[in-house]
């Protein structure tokens, strides 16, 4: 068989990468003011929740996770699982790493929230929109984490402050999908008996669909933290300080057992982090049947 049945035709190229190069070049000279003060603003956010997280004690943070997991659970043995589990972290070196990856997952989760909760309301309500807002969340949650980093430290540099930048474009598209899918799934008869009783559509929203659709949307702020932890984790590549870097230098370096160590205190961030906001959602669900 000829090699040109085989071989995909030369001729044939489709140039993407120097219009989105062109872009970015465009938005860093005509747009430097604009990032800057986005820069600035995200460094005093950002500094902030860190100071807040770096002044609290360990032992309060460990009775804090201890309550907030016995509450939830009525389980005592899980709350102190996963108080010896977070103690682990601190008795491996790693405290303060650990604050700071996780004033940056804060950050990202808080701005991921402001920004998805309303959007994912407003696509609900419309399905033309939704049937555009789809395919842009598809392609930003099945994209390669690390690409996201390329244009934040292009535009804001290198640190922390692009990280939770980056983190929260990969964050956020699953917070949108389920807000929207939660409010879409309430049942319908519910809300007609609140039109019935004379509630507006702003009413019937706040007061109706938001609370039945709680538990959904709380699954969507359990996978924006999830997908936050480990985005936090890929920053490293552009100067992340926490947890994450710890892992870089322990590959740069070829010691694995650094590596390993901070690997498993990033799963016991996530293994905690999860089962707070799953028993959040059990709440929310059993209070909803009640």
């Amino acid at each position: 068989m000829p090699d040109w049945l085989i071989d995909f035709p030369s001729g044939i190229k489709l140039n993407i990468s120097d219009p989105i190069d062109r872009f970015i070049d465009y938005l860093i000279t005509e747009w430097d003011a604009f990032f800057s003060s986005i820069t600035n603003g995200l460094r005093v956010f950002l500094n902030s929740i860190g100071y807040v997280v770096e002044r609290i004690p360990w032992w309060l943070l460990i009775t804090i996770i201890f309550v907030l997991t016995w509450r939830m659970s009525k389980k005592i043995g899980r709350a102190i699982l996963y108080s010896l589990l977070v103690f682990s972290i601190g008795a491996m070196g790693l405290w303060d790493l650990m604050n700071t990856t996780l004033a940056i997952i804060i950050a990202s989760v808080i701005i991921s929230i402001i920004i998805g909760f309303p959007t994912g309301v407003l696509v609900s309500s419309s399905d033309r929109l939704d049937s555009i807002v789809r395919p842009i969340l598809d392609t930003m949650q099945t994209m390669p984490s690390f690409v996201y980093l390329i244009p934040a430290a292009m535009l804001l540099g290198l640190g922390n402050v692009p990280a939770v930048l980056a983190t929260t474009i990969y964050a956020v598209p699953p917070l949108i999908r389920l807000t929207s899918h939660g409010i879409r799934q309430v049942d319908r008869e519910v809300i007609e008996a609140a039109t019935a009783f004379g509630s507006t559509k702003w009413q019937s929203l706040i007061k109706v669909k938001i609370p039945q659709a709680m538990p959904t949307i709380m699954t969507g702020v359990n996978q924006t933290i999830m997908m936050a932890i480990s985005m936090v984790v890929t920053g490293s590549m552009i100067g992340v300080t926490g947890l994450g870097q710890e892992v870089l230098i322990s590959i740069n370096r070829l010691q694995a057992g650094r590596g390993f160590t901070a690997g498993i205190a990033i799963v016991i961030m996530a293994i905690v982090m999860d089962r707070l906001t799953q028993g959040i959602i059990k709440k929310g669900e059993a209070f909803i049947d009640e």
